[in-house]
Order: C-alpha cells, then structure tokens, then sequence
C-alpha cells in the first residue's frame, strides 16, 4: 500500500511533518517521490484518455450538426414540393439528431470541466513533486554535510590522540635518558678490583714506602750528623 492513498491525500500532505516525524527521512522521501511520481504517471494517463474521449465527442458534435442541417435542407426541399408529410419526417429527423447533439455536448462539456480538472491536479501533483525532490536534494546535501563534520571531527580527535601519545612516548624516552645516566654513574661502585689493579696497587703501595723509608733515612742522618 502506497503512502498516499488518493490525490486529495498528495496535495493535502505536509511533506516537512512527515518528514519530521520519521526514523529515516532519506529513505520515507524516496518513497514519497516515487508514490508522487507514479500518482503523476497514472493521472496523465487518465487525462490523455479523457482527451481521447473529448476529441471523439467533438467529432460527433460536429458530425450531429452537418446531419440536423442535412435534414433541414431536405424539409424545406419536402415542402417546396408539396409534400408536408416529408418534410415532417425530415424534421423529426432532424429532432433527434439535435437531441442526440444536445447530449454530446452536454457531455463534451463535462469532458472540459473535467480536462481543466485534471490540470489543475497536475499542476498541485508537480508542484508538491517539485517540493519534495527539493527536500530530497536539502537532505542528501544536510546528510553528507553531517557525515564530513563527523569524519572531520574523528580526524581531529585522532590527530590529537596521536599528538598526546606522541608526547607520551617522547616523555617516556627522556625518562629512559635519565634513568640510563643514573645507571652509568653506579656501574664500577660494587664491582670488586681486578687482579691487575689489586698488584698495580701493591706495586704504587711499595714505592710509596721506599718513598717514605728514604725521607726517613735522610731525616734520620741528618739528626746524627747535628749529635757529633
């Protein structure tokens, strides 16, 4: 079942409310344009078979008329002759041709209201049509809009995630620095000598006390040499 049920239903619709009220306008505004748009297909399909229909019936009006006025030249002929009870019956004739032409065109008029009718729907019919494919075109614009904000937005908080961690990690590297330095500055402190070092050791320990035997030594001549 369409959403509109019968034309009064299309031109009497507020399409802004409709959409407003819906869990998806994209989508309820395609149908609306396509409900309106085959609405609008079957319509000027009706008017081109009610044109059809008036341009058979201004033929037979047409038609009607050259008959009533065949039959009024065959009354006056019936009665130029002297006879009256032809020219009576060409003038019943001609009666019921006009009766007949009375109803055609009565019903040619109908056609007209009925044609100028139909134009009018139409005109209603393709202007709510306009209106909507208008919104549609407002939304789809709205909607992509909408979704490049948000794809921008992202972007934006990405980049600013990526920054933060960026600083996180260059703190991180400087800490690493810091801690390495310290590390640096202990290495040796626990380590015990080597075998070289503790010999080297000893050897400096010697010198150092042949160094302070023969201070003592030229201390102590020089006090004896001072007693004699």
């Amino acid at each position: 079942m369409g959403i509109f049920s019968r034309m009064s239903d299309i031109i009497n619709s507020n399409i802004s409310a409709l959409l407003d009220q819906a869990e998806d306008p994209e989508k309820l505004i395609r149908l609306i344009i396509q409900e309106m748009e085959d609405t609008l297909v079957e319509v000027r399909s009706s008017s081109a078979r009610v044109l059809a229909d008036r341009k058979a019936a201004t033929r037979r009006v047409e038609q009607l008329q050259v008959e009533a006025e065949s039959w009024e030249r065959k009354a006056k002929l019936a009665i130029s002759k002297g006879r009256e009870d032809l020219a009576r019956a060409a003038l019943q004739e001609k009666r019921e041709i006009e009766e007949e032409l009375e109803a055609v065109s009565t019903e040619l008029a109908a056609t007209d209201e009925h044609i100028a009718q139909l134009n009018d729907e139409i005109g209603k019919l393709q202007a709510k049509l306009n209106d909507a494919k208008a919104k549609k075109k407002a939304l789809v614009m709205r909607t992509q809009t909408v979704e490049s904000r948000i794809k921008v937005k992202r972007q934006v908080n990405r980049d600013a995630l990526d920054q933060a961690f960026g600083r996180f990690e260059h703190f991180e590297r400087r800490m690493d620095n810091l801690e390495s330095q310290l590390e640096v500055m202990d290495i040796g402190k626990d380590v015990a000598p080597s075998l070289a070092a503790e010999i080297n050791a000893l050897e400096q320990d010697e010198k150092i006390t042949a160094e302070l035997d023969r201070l003592k030594a030229e201390l102590g001549g020089g006090e004896s040499s001072k007693d004699a």
